[in-house]
């Protein structure tokens, strides 16, 4: 049986251990802050154990060495195992504030320092330097503002979709909290009309039918959507071929309530004939 890797790194405190908690509710051997060195040989025990899905998250504590894992991936591509990468990130602010919280000390924070908020900053955007390749190379999730729970479902739904073809992602969000910092693309649909503003469609989302009629009448709506598509269906092809796992489309309104709810929801229905698809609505998750 084919063997499965799933590689997790992040930076601390981004929820690697959340992660590894979903994995291991799926089914997953996991370790936590494997040295990269132990990477092939950790993978050929549990071969030998008849192991075949194994989960691994690595840190800034191997800084090191991580220049090591590419090779050591593309290794283990090539003995037949089926590789999936996930960079679990966050806004420095999140991280300080995570960090304030619980008084735990950043891994590569110094105890001397005098000014603790200003080193903190410092260790995080060093983390981020030394995490820079691990990041290119994996699917990035944002973790700024969502719960545990809704982490663990999305590691379970990236970790569920088919290894060997291209996964799109769609997430809808509100631009006023931020665009999501695991976007591959980012499309801003503000000046589309907005549901807010009609009394009986404010309190609904995109999702229910009586805004979903109210957008699909909008000349600009359905304009806008097929330029996305247009887009889209012309560079996934070359983006699956660059063997690119997953690629994150991120569609962004004032209120992340109504207009990208359903323009989220119509892309992953005419992509999900050729593509596998999920959706992310960030705004309606959390809340």
């Amino acid at each position: 049986m084919m063997l499965e890797v799933v590689l997790i790194t992040g930076m601390s405190g981004s929820g690697k251990s959340v992660a590894l908690h979903a994995l291991e509710d799926a089914g997953y051997y996991c370790v936590d802050n494997l040295p990269p060195e132990l990477l092939q040989p950790f993978v050929a025990l549990e071969q030998h154990h008849r192991d075949n899905k194994v989960a691994i998250a690595m840190d800034v504590r191997s800084a090191t060495s991580l220049p090591l894992v590419p090779k050591q991936l593309a290794m283990l591509r090539m003995q037949g195992a089926t590789i999936k990468s996930l960079f679990l990130d966050a806004t420095t602010d999140t991280l300080v504030r995570r960090y304030s919280e619980t008084r735990r000390r950043h891994p590569l924070s110094r105890s001397d320092e005098a000014d603790q908020q200003r080193a903190l900053v410092e260790a995080i955007e060093l983390e981020r330097e030394l995490m820079a390749d691990l990041r290119e190379n994996a699917h990035v999730i944002d973790t700024s503002i969502i719960r545990s729970s809704q982490l663990q479902g999305y590691i379970k739904s990236l970790i569920s979709a088919p290894a060997t073809q291209l996964t799109l992602v769609f997430e809808s969000f509100a631009f006023k909290r931020g665009i999501p910092v695991d976007a591959d693309y980012v499309f801003d649909v503000r000046m589309l009309p907005n549901p807010h503003y009609e009394t009986g469609l404010r309190d609904l989302t995109g999702r229910d039918e009586p805004v979903a009629t109210y957008l699909r009448q909008s000349k600009d709506v359905e304009q806008m959507k097929r330029q996305i598509q247009a887009f889209l269906d012309n560079w996934l092809g070359a983006l699956a071929r660059d063997h690119r796992s997953y690629v994150t489309v991120a569609i962004g309104c004032t209120g992340g309530q109504h207009r990208s709810v359903y323009l989220v929801e119509e892309l992953a229905r005419y992509f999900s004939h050729r593509w596998t698809t999920l959706k992310r609505h960030r705004e309606l998750d959390i809340a």
